[in-house]
């Protein structure tokens, strides 16, 4: 276990500015919500950006949404490995490609990302691919900043399934009274 060394961080958590909060939950409805790309594509791709920052709070949230919407515990693990899983589709190794290379800093994406997922996207679906690249690097940038304190279910989800891909909570343990029992993905019902 890490020693707790972050003092008071949930004071620095977005609940503390409701407006930001609001915009954020709007944000992410919009962007992880129904539209072209699907949302298990669109969670292993946040998930696999969140491994590329090294954020675990994130990764852990990621898997366990991805196990509360029915993915097979099989395949979230897999994401650690995608490249040579055979689990995933030429077209989901492209767009995970760019998941993986965008969540790098400095980012790592070049021409030929976008010329594999011309093969399989149109324009509005790569559009919808980067905004949830994009979402996962602003909540990871928050989330690993702060030391955002892991929520027990994502936590005890991750220990489980992820320990043996090399998942570990890191700086995200919290004290007793820091730790929270849900996490805000217990609200996602299965598709």
């Amino acid at each position: 276990m890490v020693e707790n060394t972050y003092k008071d961080r949930q004071g620095f958590e977005m609940g503390n500015w409701p407006e930001l909060r609001t915009k954020l939950d709007e944000l992410s409805s919009l962007v992880l919500g129904d539209g072209q790309i699907a949302k298990q594509l669109k969670v292993e791709m946040f998930t696999l950006a969140s491994l590329s920052a090294g954020c675990r709070h994130c990764q852990s949230h990621g898997a366990y949404i991805l196990n509360k919407i029915g993915v097979d515990v099989v395949r979230i693990k897999a994401i650690w490995g995608y490249e040579d899983s055979d689990l995933f589709t030429q077209a989901e190794r492209a767009a995970l490609d760019i998941a993986r290379l965008a969540g790098l800093s400095p980012n790592m994406t070049e021409p030929e990302n976008f010329d594999e997922l011309r093969k399989h996207y149109s324009d509005r679906q790569i559009i919808e691919i980067v905004a949830v690249i994009s979402l996962s690097g602003w909540l990871n940038r928050w989330n690993d900043t702060i030391a955002t304190v892991t929520d027990q279910e994502a936590v005890d989800f991750a220990t489980e399934h992820l320990t043996d891909v090399g998942w570990n909570i890191g700086k995200h343990v919290g004290a007793a009274e820091e730790q929270r029992k849900t996490n805000p993905a217990a609200r996602i019902q299965r598709s």
